[in-house]
């Protein structure tokens, strides 16, 4: 055990400069220049694709938020026309011109015959 100890604690002498196998040239394990234009080619498109998807994606979002908006203020106003509608529409009654002549509205709080 203590010879185990002994050879784990003790520091092998530094290996020679590391080098290349024999028939192995550095063109054949870089990636060279080419890897790196390739490389930055594609973070460059990646890039731009991602910019373009944003702002298309933000493009949709407002043109649906102004659509909500739209059909709020119309429904809006449809329940305002109605509301001014029926609001005008009771107090100048057909029914009421007729039954007692002069325009005047009819007192509802006599039951009719």
């Amino acid at each position: 055990m203590h010879h185990l100890l002994v050879a784990l604690a003790t520091t092998p002498s530094p290996l020679p400069t590391p080098s290349l196998r024999e028939g192995v040239s550095e063109d054949q394990i870089t990636p060279g220049l080419w890897g790196f234009i390739m490389t930055a080619f594609f973070v460059l498109a990646t890039t731009l694709l991602i910019v373009d998807m944003v702002r298309r994606i933000r493009r949709v979002r407002y043109r649906a938020q102004v659509e909500e908006e739209r059909l709020a203020a119309a429904a809006a106003a449809d329940v305002d026309a109605a509301d001014a509608h029926d609001g005008l529409a009771a107090p100048g009654d057909s029914a009421g011109t007729e039954e007692n002549g002069h325009g005047a509205a009819p007192d509802r709080s006599q039951p009719r015959d």
